[in-house]
């Protein structure tokens, strides 16, 4: 597009129609936190005035209010369990016009062929999906990958359309320790004039500040009022994390208020279908924003603008001359009542509609990602006597040191956990005990396992863990329940064995009878059955979490 012409420049003056007016509108100005009203005009993408204008289009808007579209600031798009055409067919109803997104995921799992499909995948959407370039695969010296993705990699993603910089430097004890190849990644971001997205759940003090000098610009990971000041304070942005497994919102309601307010955005992290299908995506943190007391201007600017400064997006996220024309029309703000959605002018969705948009071929190297040999109840004893028991926590991804045991104690709710290396036929097995989880009989398994993607099972026996995994084996990749020898529930997961080639709503359903199943079997229904079993191997978020090598103390960065 032109960014400048003689006949944007007539629109804008009034002197001749804009392309698109949207009349009489409510709109909120992100910049001084009012809602004020005037016609909106709009050509070649961008908004070109707001007033009394005339249009060769015209929306009646009288009774509307505008806001700016929603910018999530940090998401995975594998943890939608979707491809990202069905992504976006479920995003814009919410109102989402722009995602920055770390395919770390994926990269996991098939290293620069997982990375290429989701920037190919992603290009011709209509919504923007800005990639950071992974820094953490893999993400901790305490498991196994499927590949590598090394500063090299990094410095080519880096060259590509839409990538902004480095994803959440997930090892911070390697930051902080200085660790040569961490800044090499960071330094190929820098130079390259990109910024460096934070992950450092509970990092404080000195530790925090040798962190911040590596330029970490923002953190999704506060999980309380504290920690999200320090960083505040220290320059950092913090973005509001509200997904599926992690709900942060409530404990840091105050920031959205000022002084905060302004340096801080929202995100949703990792979120599975039938959240964003049910309940939305940002509109949903802001929707509960607004009912637990936050200005709704304030929550609006943190949904729209703030993101965009935040990672550098020039001209996104306001209503204002020269800025894209990414619009929300809603039919009460209160509530996040979304009547329409514009895409740089163009009307992409309407209160109803049925989106459908075409995805692009997944490689076939994408749809085999599975390799692991049969395994036995022998397989899954523990390794030591007594040993960890690994205590989860509703609405948390951070873990509880339970102490240790020596077996199954159904009664008490002690569970064995189980990592299986899935992609080199390593043979290597984690197992441990697992408190919180609930299940009264059978096994879940899942190949969804952050960030390595191994096969994680839970269970009640060994026979019955042996069951589940040689049953994700034979569907190459999903999750499954089984019960007695039979399987009970499962959703293939073809494309890495992290998403379904299902459209959004089907894959919500799916996952929907799959966890009713696992509630059924006696699963602790304040928990997510499969978001919450698969971030019980993620090795950088504390406490103590369980991978192919054995249990890893986070906070003490070693295996126990």
């Amino acid at each position: 597009m032109s960014y400048l012409n003689e006949q944007l420049m007539a629109m804008a003056r009034g002197d001749q129609p804009a392309q698109l007016v949207l009349k009489d509108a409510a709109y909120l100005n992100v910049f001084t936190g009012e809602f004020l009203e005037g016609d909106i005009a709009i050509g070649d993408g961008v908004v070109l005035g707001i007033g009394s204008y005339q249009g060769v289009q015209e929306v009646d808007c009288a009774g509307k209010t505008i806001v700016p579209g929603f910018i999530d600031s940090h998401m995975h798009p594998e943890s939608t369990m979707v491809v990202p055409a069905h992504f976006a067919e479920a995003a814009l109803p919410h109102g989402t016009t722009a995602v920055v997104a770390d395919p770390h995921e994926i990269t996991n799992v098939s290293g620069r062929a997982g990375f290429d499909y989701i920037w190919e995948a992603t290009k011709e959407l209509p919504l923007d999906v800005f990639l950071m370039a992974p820094s953490c695969v893999p993400a901790s010296p305490f498991d196994e990958s499927g590949c590598v993705f090394d500063h090299e990699d990094v410095a080519r993603a880096l060259k590509l359309p839409r990538v902004l910089g480095l994803a959440e430097l997930m090892g911070f004890p390697g930051t902080v320790g200085g660790d040569p190849e961490i800044a090499a990644k960071v330094n190929a971001a820098l130079a390259q004039g990109g910024i460096v997205d934070g992950h450092a759940p509970g990092l404080t003090g000195k530790a925090l500040n040798a962190y911040l000098t590596a330029r970490v610009s923002n953190d999704h990971e506060s999980s309380t009022l504290a920690e999200a000041l320090e960083k505040l304070r220290l320059g950092q942005w913090v973005l509001v994390r509200e997904g599926t497994a992690a709900k942060n919102l409530e404990a840091l309601l105050p920031l959205f208020e000022e002084p905060y307010a302004s340096r801080c955005a929202l995100c949703t992290d990792d979120e599975h279908p039938g959240d964003l299908v049910r309940v939305g995506q940002i509109d949903n943190i802001i929707r509960k924003a607004i009912a637990l007391g936050a200005s709704p201007a304030n929550a609006y600017r943190m949904a729209s603008l703030n993101g965009a400064l935040c990672h550098n997006l020039p001209y996104r996220g306001a209503i204002a001359p020269g800025y894209l024309a990414d619009l929300v029309v809603l039919c009460d703000p209160m509530t996040v009542d979304i009547c329409a959605v514009y895409k740089g002018g163009k009307p992409v969705y309407a209160a109803g509609q049925q989106l459908s948009l075409p995805a692009i071929p997944v490689p076939q190297a994408l749809q085999d990602t599975v390799h692991l040999d049969p395994v036995t109840a022998e397989d899954f004893r523990l390794r030591r006597v007594p040993e960890k028991i690994i205590g989860l926590n509703p609405g948390s991804l951070i873990t509880d040191d339970c102490g240790e045991g020596t077996d199954y104690d159904l009664e008490h709710d002690i569970l064995k956990l189980c990592v299986v290396e899935r992609h080199h036929h390593t043979g290597h097995i984690g197992v441990c005990l697992l408190r919180g989880y609930g299940l009264r009989a059978g096994a879940c398994a899942t190949t969804v396992a952050h960030d390595s993607h191994n096969v994680i099972a839970v269970g009640t026996s060994d026979e019955e863990i042996a069951y589940a995994v040689n049953h994700i084996r034979e569907m190459h990749g999903g999750m499954c329940i089984v019960n007695q020898g039979k399987v009970l529930d499962e959703l293939p997961l073809p494309v890495a064995g992290l998403m379904s080639d299902l459209p959004a709503e089907e894959a919500a359903a799916r996952v929907d009878h799959i966890s009713a199943t696992a509630w059924a079997n006696g699963v602790n229904s304040g928990i997510d059955p499969f978001m919450t079993l698969s971030f019980a191997s993620l090795p950088v978020i504390p406490t103590l979490k369980l991978t192919t090598l054995g249990v890893v103390d986070v906070n003490q960065f070693k295996i126990v």
